[in-house]
């Protein structure tokens, strides 16, 4: 049996019966038709970035999605493109902007995840991903419709006005509803934006958010310090915000990366030996590029070190470990209440953050198993994990302790990160998981979409 992983936190090894590739709705049907006469369980994947073991299954057909990348149409009027789930980001964005040499209106995207571009945009809805913007739901906002294979092996157009049930499933469900084959994104005029930089304390924050969304500010995050020992941890951090700017001589714009690879490694480098130095140099970097001018979609894209494998190997670390990222939502009013928390916590646990940023989010209306609740702070953290049965349990008692610590506060965690919040939790924080649990033996009575993730729900569930 052929085995695949994810190529973030490398501990989702699974065994699957084959790997099977699709190009084209017709390959997906005769997967789907196939692993359903045959008894077996399917698990699509794209770019294998997911942490939750939501992408593969033990024993399944994985159904290899990355063939399914073709642009299907393009409406240049209304800003609607039609592309492959497969379709990595660097695609789509260059799909987008078919057409600019006629003089037509340029096109961008309005959001994609952080953090990588090597993943699919069918991935990507799959999780309902959100990006950096100040005002900006997820990214169920962004899809005007999608394609979707269902378990009986039949191609449904999906909508909020056609088949709605099914495309507010399918839109953060994590695969278990149907292999998605393409979507339509709306899309959002490509504009060139101004970088404005500012070091802050946490406190100052929110006030800083608002001048900035004031002062029409679209995208922005905030990067916290990261040492223990420091007595600027999670106190202080720096605020980058792009702000819309007019009669700029667009030779001038920076590129996306204008930070080389190699200075990404020694900030990873100084981030695991030396944090207030990493912290130092972060911010030292951000504050000259305060004032640049990047166009809207390129600010979006990232150097990814999926190297986090590549630093071990430099550093000549042999055992296993990465870093797992736990994703909070707090209401903004109490953003300092629990990162007074999440100080004690991580001190107390002495698991490391390696990285760490605030960023915005607003409800999501739309899916039935919506993690954005409300209008939140979403706080990441990067644990160091060792891959260790001690390493593995210290971050799970981390996490756990935050999502309590964000929990009781109002808010919640992102869902698929990792397997390690408790029942309760979910319930807790997820209020909707039982309908979404009913929904899944609905549409799927025979099981024939399943992952590690499912499993592991069911399980946690007690469902058949």
């Amino acid at each position: 049996m052929p085995t695949l992983n994810d190529v973030h936190s490398a501990l989702n090894a699974t065994d699957v019966r084959e790997i099977i590739p699709a190009a084209s709705a017709g390959d997906v049907v005769a997967a789907v038709r196939r692993a359903r006469d045959a008894g077996f369980p399917i698990c699509p994947f794209g770019g294998r970035h997911a942490m939750g073991g939501q992408q593969f299954c033990p024993g399944a057909i994985a159904l290899d999605t990355r063939g399914l990348d073709k642009v299907t149409a393009f409406d240049q009027d209304r800003g609607l493109l039609t592309i492959g789930a497969g379709a990595a980001w660097a695609s789509v964005v260059a799909a987008t902007r078919r057409g600019e040499a006629s003089g037509r209106l340029a096109w961008a995207i309005r959001q994609k995840q952080t953090g990588a571009d090597d993943m699919t945009l069918g991935g990507s809805v799959s999780c309902n991903a959100h990006g950096r913007g100040l005002l900006m739901g997820p990214m169920v906002e962004d899809v005007d419709s999608l394609t979707l294979v269902t378990a009986a092996g039949e191609v449904v157009g999906c909508s909020r006005e056609r088949n709605s049930e099914l495309f507010t499933l399918a839109v953060g469900g994590y695969g278990m509803f149907g292999v998605i084959v393409d979507v339509t994104l709306r899309l959002t005029p490509r504009v060139l934006l101004r970088r404005v930089v500012d070091v802050l304390d946490l406190e100052d924050a929110a006030n800083a958010v608002r001048r900035r969304i004031a002062d029409g500010c679209l995208y922005g995050d905030f990067q916290y310090a990261i040492a223990p020992d420091d007595d600027e941890f999670m106190r202080r951090g720096v605020f980058s915000c792009y702000r819309p700017v007019a009669g700029v001589d667009s030779s001038g714009v920076m590129p996306s990366e204008d930070l080389p690879r190699e200075a990404w490694l020694e900030l990873l480098r100084l981030a695991h030996t030396d944090k207030r130095r990493a912290f130092a140099h972060y911010s030292e970097h951000y504050l000259r590029s305060h004032g640049n001018v990047y166009w809207s979609d390129d600010v979006q894209m990232s150097t990814y070190i999926p190297a986090y494998a590549e630093y071990l190997a430099r550093s000549g670390v042999t055992s296993g470990e990465s870093l797992m990222i736990t994703e909070l939502y707090v209401p903004t009013t109490s953003i300092g209440e629990f990162f007074g928390r999440a100080r004690a916590l991580l001190r107390a646990t002495g698991v490391e953050n390696i990285y760490g940023t605030i960023r915005l989010i607003r409800r999501d209306t739309t899916s039935v198993l919506a993690w954005a609740r409300d209008d939140w702070a979403c706080v990441i953290f990067n644990l160091r994990t060792h891959h260790s049965a001690q390493g593995l349990a210290r971050s799970t008692a981390a996490a756990r302790g935050l999502i309590d610590a964000a929990a009781d506060l109002g808010g919640s965690f992102y869902l698929t990160y990792h397997r390690w919040a408790t029942r309760e939790q979910v319930e807790r924080c997820h209020p909707r998981i039982h309908e979404f649990l009913e929904a899944k033996r609905q549409w799927d009575p025979t099981g024939v979409f399943q992952s590690t993730w499912w499993r592991h729900m069911a399980a946690l569930f007690e469902q058949p």
